[in-house]
Order: structure tokens, then sequence, then C-alpha cells
């Protein structure tokens, strides 16, 4: 009998071997952008037309090697889709705020390791921190025995370590890709959550900063950093920010952040500005895309009460 289940592929994809000259060596893109410079965010709402509310978020892309052999460096693409709010079950209890899901599920083809379809502890990690910045910033207590789901897919997700060097560098914060990941999860949900038009208190964006060393000893702080361009980091940290009430649903931080004897401050306090800076920087993009949303839904209401 032939055999009916799914055959699925290799883990992780092989290559053929090419040997090139020891002078050439391994090639690590440069960060040309400023420290305070944000990557360019192309955001969507309204691709899902069945769903209540969606979007769609993806992040410039570095730039490819110039070389062949090089791999080329993975950017940050999501989609968010919203259903809901809806009635719960007959069975359920009673509940006087809206019930809140959230699913983080990364494609099989999203990263470089080829991921299971069963969700994984990375999944239900980003998952956790995404509703702690969302419950933060929904007014939940406007549908009493109602729910919502958000399902987040992750498209293509960011490397943790420079693909070809095997393990992760010394120095360098585990986990940055992830935190990308959520900073992306947290503007691609407020988004659909605009387009669904739920009740919020604010537009949240997510921001991510690192502390960077430098040649000299010093240390600088990276706003929207990538280890394909910043391979050495001492701490990152990633936050949901509510700009207009000045207000932090969501931190979380990794790694060591320096101390300095010679009067040079880098505490936590302003890695989280940096962090809050980030997310203001996505803010200004999510506003705009508010405003054409709204007046999108102007022109058509305009349409529609003309034919009547």
């Amino acid at each position: 009998m032939a055999d009916k289940r799914r055959i699925n592929g290799p883990a992780s994809g092989t290559a053929i071997p090419i040997f090139t000259p020891s002078k050439s060596g391994a090639h690590t893109l440069q960060r040309t952008r400023k420290p305070n410079q944000l990557r360019k965010i192309y955001l969507q709402p309204g691709v899902v037309p069945t769903a209540s509310g969606s979007a769609y978020l993806e992040l410039e892309s570095l730039c490819h090697p110039s070389s062949l052999l090089n791999a080329v460096p993975s950017s940050l693409k999501l989609s968010c889709v919203i259903h809901g709010p809806k009635p719960l079950p007959r069975n359920a209890n009673f509940s006087s705020n809206l019930q809140l899901t959230i699913n983080v599920k990364f494609a099989p083809f999203a990263t470089r390791q080829r991921r299971g379809y069963i969700r994984d502890v990375t999944e239900r990690d980003i998952g956790t921190h995404v509703e702690t910045a969302l419950c933060g910033v929904i007014v939940r207590d406007r549908w009493p025995k109602s729910a919502i789901d958000i399902i987040i897919t992750i498209l293509e997700a960011e490397d943790d370590v420079q693909w070809g060097s095997g393990t992760q560098q010394q120095n360098t914060v585990g986990g940055l890709g992830n935190m990308n990941v959520v900073s992306g999860c947290i503007t691609v949900a407020s988004a659909a959550l605009m387009d669904a038009k739920i009740d919020c208190l604010d537009l949240i964006t997510g921001g991510v900063a690192a502390v960077v060393p430098k040649d000299d000893g010093k240390f600088v702080h990276h706003l929207d950093p990538s280890v394909i361009e910043e391979p050495f980091l001492n701490s990152a940290c990633v936050v949901g920010y509510m700009p207009a009430r000045d207000e932090v649903t969501l931190v979380w931080t990794r790694g060591n952040i320096p101390s300095y004897s010679d009067g040079q401050t880098c505490r936590f306090d302003s890695l989280l500005d940096s962090a809050v800076n980030a997310a203001k920087g996505a803010h200004v993009i999510l506003r705009q895309v508010a405003t054409e949303l709204a007046q999108a839904e102007s022109t058509k209401l305009i349409i529609d009460e003309s034919k009547t």
C-alpha cells in the first residue's frame, strides 16, 4: 500500500559546497543607518476582507551582500487577523470584560530552520508578551460576555545569528530576532484593532533598542537593531508604548546593562527611553495609516448617502 501520510521536507536546507579563496572571508553587513534611524515600515490594513479587522506589516530589507556566495539576510513580515467581538458560548461563565485570545504562529518557512505545525515554547512566549501589551490598551469593559480572537502569522522572521556562523557570537544578546518580532506583532495588532473598530485607549506601537559597544570602549544606543548589522550587543529592550497617554504596557529586557566609572551613564532608564523613541517612530506610520483609513471610511459614507 502507498503511504498516504504527509512527508515533510528536511528541517534545514542544504547547499552545494563552494570553495572560495581564503582572502574573501565572511561577509558581514555594516550598519549604515544612524543610531536613531529606523528601518522603513510598510503597514497596510484591511488585507483580509472576510475578517473583522486585519493588517500586514513588513520591514525594509537590509542591503543584500555583493557576492552571490553569501546568504541573503531575512526581514520581518507579519500578518494579523481579528475575528470578533463575538458572543461567548452558552455554557461559558459570565464575564463582564472582553475575553482576549492571541495566537502567534510561525509559518513553516518563516525561518531558515524549518518550523513545525504545532505551537512551541517560543511562539507561546511571544504570544504572552503581545497579550500583556494589548490588554493594557483595549477597553475591555465595553463588550461584556464577548470575545475576540487575534491571530498573528509570522511569514518571515529575522535571524538571531548571522547565517553560516554556526553559533552565536560572544557578547551577542540571544533572542534579539524574537524581540523584533514582538515589537512588530504589537504594531500590526494595533493596526488590525483599528481596522476592526475595537475601542482602545490609544494606538499602541512596539519599539526595540540595544546597547552596542564601540571600538573606543564606550557604548551607544541603537534603535531598531538587527543581528545581521550588529552582531555584538550587550543588552536589548522592547516596549509597548502609548504616545498619547505616555504609558508603557510592556517592558522586556535581555542582557547586561554596562556601568561606567568615568561618569558616562548607561542605565536602564536611558535604554528604556531609547526603546520608547523607537516606538514613537513607528507611531508616526501608524497614525498616518489611521488618517488614511478614516478618510476612506468618510468617502465611502458620503458615496452611500448620495446613492440613497
